[in-house]
């Protein structure tokens, strides 16, 4: 037993030796500032005011990222769909699942760190033949037979029972680190799923503010449709009084009526596509699609970006995005799993052992002469295996290099598409500007163009053009205004906000919500 003991000391001496590398994470090299804030007429430094005539006042600054960024619109429906989204979306649910599977699993992993221990009981009855041995049973002179015998206390010949129970147990003592590579694999594998859970988030939360801001967006433009509408029937109404008294010709009137229908035919397109919207974000709410009809179907606004839009910098994307955070993990792990493979090359030492009663008569399975026992280490390498365990570390070194490459992609991708946001909304800001100022033009042109006319001193060819131009200048600036707000939340997504409020809970958002609905 002392060698035994010894044994185990010995290997137990030796098992922090761990093969395989060593994690690192890998070191990148962020820019000092985004390229577009530095360019950007909208870019202004943090605690600069904004111009009286900039209209939108929405400006770049290098301030932290709102966590809650969505609140930054100051629409009260808007937030409350965040707040239910964030509770039920089914997607996210799903996320969940998988962060709870990498931790059951994670468990199966470490259990096989310790000893193995197992209990068991039987109860056997045989019979031995001894026919054609010499002397046959009767005599006893066999050892068969006598053993036999004197097992059974009186029981025939050739016939006894056999009562058995005990423990059995083993051990894989991880000299070389198998178990602990595996376990670190596990560990990485449960933050990976943490990090895709709010890549989710993430993306959840954009989808929902981007799928609101097109149904205002819609439901605008619908508007709008209806304005001109009525202004082009008035206007009709005009060109037909004129027909009545000679001042205008059918033409005239049939042109009317032609811009009337056209104008009339874009509202049932716009309404659909509302109504399309209200039921994406339903099921991005996991709910039934009409089930948003009718609180969200009532025609409200845009919802309009900040004065400041803060976008950090390059180097706490790193730190931010889930997506380079899960693509780090999904690294650290394969880099342990390389060590799993590795370890494969080297003994396994066990140490088993069992301890039991046994005995033929039940009345005396407890005594203490009916003990058994036996303990002891075994070891077990591999000689040849054709290759396998050194192609298999070949395979876990190529899957770390590519998933190395992976995370570089990932930040690459990550970078870009913060420029890109940040060239989306800067732009469609000055472009929104100019057509505000086209539309105002418009107006005064329309406004005009229908006085000339009454008066006849206009052809009602100008009149047409002037509402025509109008109308697509009007449509134009709703479709910018909502095209701004969707390019802000391309903006936060890109920027990888908004995953933190797992931290702080929808309910604690639902009340900072409601307060600032009551201020």
């Amino acid at each position: 037993m002392h060698r035994v003991i010894l044994s185990l000391a010995i290997l137990t001496s030796v098992s922090a030796c761990t093969v395989g590398p060593n994690y690192a994470p890998p070191q990148e090299l962020p820019p000092d500032a985004w390229f577009e804030f530095a360019v950007s007429p909208t870019t202004r430094p943090e605690g600069s005011a904004t111009g009286p005539t900039s209209r939108p006042t929405s400006v770049l600054t290098r301030g932290p990222i709102p966590v809650a960024w969505w609140t930054t619109f100051h629409d009260p429906k808007l937030d409350d769909l965040i707040i239910r989204a964030a509770r039920s979306n089914l997607d996210l649910r799903r996320a969940q699942s998988r962060i709870v599977e990498a931790r059951a699993q994670r468990r199966v992993t470490a259990a096989d760190a310790y000893p193995e221990l197992n209990t068991s009981g039987s109860y056997t009855h045989s019979r031995a033949g001894f026919a054609g041995i010499g002397g046959g049973a009767a005599g006893g002179s066999t050892t068969g037979g006598g053993s036999s015998n004197s097992a059974t206390s009186g029981s025939s010949a050739g016939e006894f029972d056999l009562f058995q129970a005990g423990f059995d147990a083993s051990w894989e003592i991880d000299v070389f680190g198998r178990v602990r590579r595996s376990v670190e694999a596990a560990d990485a594998d449960i933050q990976a799923a943490i990090e895709d859970r709010r890549d989710v988030m993430v993306s959840l939360l954009a989808e929902v503010a981007r799928n609101y801001v097109e149904l205002r967006g819609f439901q605008q433009q619908t508007r709008i449709a209806r304005e001109n509408l009525v202004s082009q029937r008035e206007t009709l109404g005009v060109t037909k009084q004129r027909l009545e008294r000679g001042l205008a010709t059918s033409l005239d009137t049939a042109r009317a009526q032609a811009q009337v229908a056209t104008t009339a035919s874009q509202i049932p397109s716009l309404d659909a596509s509302a109504r399309q919207a209200a039921h994406r974000l339903a099921v991005l709410l996991g709910l039934q699609p009409q089930a948003l009809a009718d609180e969200l179907l009532r025609e409200a606004v845009i919802p309009t970006p900040p004065p400041s839009v803060p976008v950090g910098i390059p180097a706490e994307l790193l730190r931010r995005r889930p997506d380079i955070r899960r693509a780090e993990r999904q690294l650290a792990a394969l880099t342990a799993r390389v060590g799993v493979a590795t370890a494969d090359l080297y003994p396994r030492f066990a140490l088993s052992g069992s301890l039991g009663l046994q005995s033929a008569d039940f009345g005396s399975l407890f005594n203490y002469a009916s003990r058994i026992y036996s303990i002891g280490p075994s070891i077990s390498w591999p000689i040849f295996d054709a290759g396998r365990i050194r192609a298999n570390i070949e395979v876990t070194n190529a899957q770390q290099e590519g998933a190395l490459l992976a995370y570089q992609q990932t930040v690459l991708t990550a970078y870009r598409d913060v420029e890109d946001a940040l060239i989306m909304y800067t732009r469609e800001l000055e472009r929104r500007n100019t057509l505000a100022a086209a539309a105002a033009a418009n107006q005064q042109a329309t406004n005009l163009a229908n006085e000339l006319y009454t008066a006849g001193r206009t052809d009602f060819l100008s009149v047409l053009q002037a509402q025509r131009d109008l109308f697509q200048s009007q449509d134009a600036l709703v479709q910018s205004d909502r095209l701004v707000s969707s390019n802000l939340i391309a903006l936060y997504k890109a920027l990888g906000g908004g995953w933190e409020i797992e931290s702080r809970g929808a309910d604690d958002l639902a009340m900072k919500a409601q307060t600032n609905e009551k201020k």
